[in-house]
């Protein structure tokens, strides 16, 4: 490492911050990075090379599963995507090359919680492949993957950890061990962040359990509401004993996040009016203070056709709710207004 390269990775105020960030993540080290994709990119990089391969499960980030086929496999590293939290498909897809398996703490918009512990020990066996958590959704106010067995935590600290939509910004999360290599790779790639932009990081940092406890809260009440609705034909919280991820997420989560999932009926008009309608919540994805609603059927997914939309698994109806800090009662007002009620 040469002497720009040290002072830039050097700072006191974002080295802080890492440590702070590691200490939250109950990991040895952490490595803050310009957003969440640099984090998960740069660490999936530092962990594979030709003739490695690599384990997705299907509700992962797209942006994850493109970069994974179409960056990493341009390189000669290989994949294979299982369905949702199979864990039992591990034993026969993991072998010596397999170098990672990389999955979410709460997953895609039906907010799949899948069971860490016997992931580890179902992977850790055949090739010890390292276990890689994307736990942006989640926070470390609701899980700790480290604890749990992963090998590296990684999040989108632009979603929960700032918390107001006003900087990007991304975490590594791990020990120092693993974490020597994805740093080497940071500063080659000169993938370092604004120190403006982690002094945001760090201010959002002190309010993320009040916020987390807000949104648990808020998100559950909703949940529950929506789905007694009669337009919606389901609703997806990891909360909710109807979600089929209940008795993991009552076993590993402390909270079940402020994202809640829901499908109306009537397919992506119904979905587009219900966004169009709602006067309080906000159009858009992101997660943080302000409760925002998207229908992905029209936005991240809005080139796919009907037939499309159901190979990939996803209703045309569905739509994403990330709950902010609003009063509950006038959030559940606004939608069911937008709902039709």
């Amino acid at each position: 490492m040469d002497e720009e390269d040290s002072e830039r990775q050097g700072l006191p105020a974002v080295r802080a911050t890492e440590l702070r960030l590691a200490a939250l993540e109950a990991t040895e080290d952490a490595l803050v990075f310009p957003s969440g994709a640099a984090a998960l990119s740069t660490a999936l990089m530092s962990l594979t090379r030709a003739g490695d391969h690599v384990v997705l499960f299907r509700d992962c980030h797209r942006r994850t599963r493109q970069f994974v086929i179409a960056i990493l496999g341009r390189f000669g590293v290989s994949h294979t995507i299982l369905p949702h939290d199979d864990i039992q498909a591990l034993a026969e897809v993991v072998g010596p090359r397999t170098r990672a398996v990389v999955v979410e703490s709460l997953a895609g918009p039906f907010l799949t919680c899948i069971d860490l512990p016997a992931l580890v020990a179902a992977a850790r066996p055949i090739g010890r492949p390292r276990i890689l958590v994307d736990a942006t959704l989640a926070t470390p106010y609701n899980v700790r993957p480290f604890l749990l067995g992963a090998d590296l935590v990684v999040h989108d600290a632009s979603v929960y950890l700032t918390g107001y939509h006003d900087v990007a910004a991304g975490v590594v999360c791990g020990p120092s061990s693993l974490l020597g290599p994805i740093r080497d790779l940071r500063g080659l790639l000169d993938l370092h962040s604004d120190p403006h932009a982690v002094a945001l990081l760090d201010q959002g940092l002190s309010t993320l359990a009040l916020r987390m406890d807000r949104q648990n809260t808020s998100a559950l009440s909703l949940a529950q509401s929506l789905e007694r609705h009669p337009t919606i034909e389901q609703v997806f919280y990891p909360l909710l004993p109807s979600h089929p991820s209940h008795s993991v997420a009552r076993k590993l989560l402390h909270g079940g996040g402020g994202v809640v999932s829901f499908v109306v009926k009537g397919g992506r008009e119904a979905a587009a009016r219900v966004v169009s309608r709602c006067k309080l919540v906000l159009p858009g994805l992101a997660s943080g203070v302000e409760t925002r609603i998207e229908p992905p059927a029209l936005t991240c997914y809005g080139s796919l056709d009907e037939e499309q939309l159901t190979v990939i698994g996803v209703p045309p109806g569905l739509v994403r709710l990330s709950v902010g800090l609003e009063e509950p009662a006038d959030l559940l007002a606004d939608l069911l207004h937008a709902l039709g009620s």
